[in-house]
């Protein structure tokens, strides 16, 4: 799975980078699902079918939104 984003930085996140991030999971997730339903009636599968397929990635994605969103409303460490 190339096309996933992965967090893999050490170094602490701004809230412009977090909010930036969440931004464009979200942006991505919209553009999967849109995609994939597309894609779906083109091809005539349901699109629960459709959607069931895609749920693990959707899960991943969504997982990652929460934990960004946790990060950017924690309160910053004080070294």
């Amino acid at each position: 799975m190339a096309d996933s984003p992965e967090i893999t930085s050490t170094n602490p996140a701004t809230p412009e980078e977090l909010t930036e991030a969440i931004a464009e999971l979200e942006q991505y997730r919209e553009r999967l699902v849109n995609d994939t339903l597309s894609m779906a009636q083109r091809a005539k599968i349901m699109k629960a079918q459709a959607l069931a397929s895609l749920q693990p990635q959707l899960t991943q994605i969504d997982a990652t939104i929460e934990a960004l969103r946790q990060q950017q409303s924690a309160p910053p460490d004080g070294n």
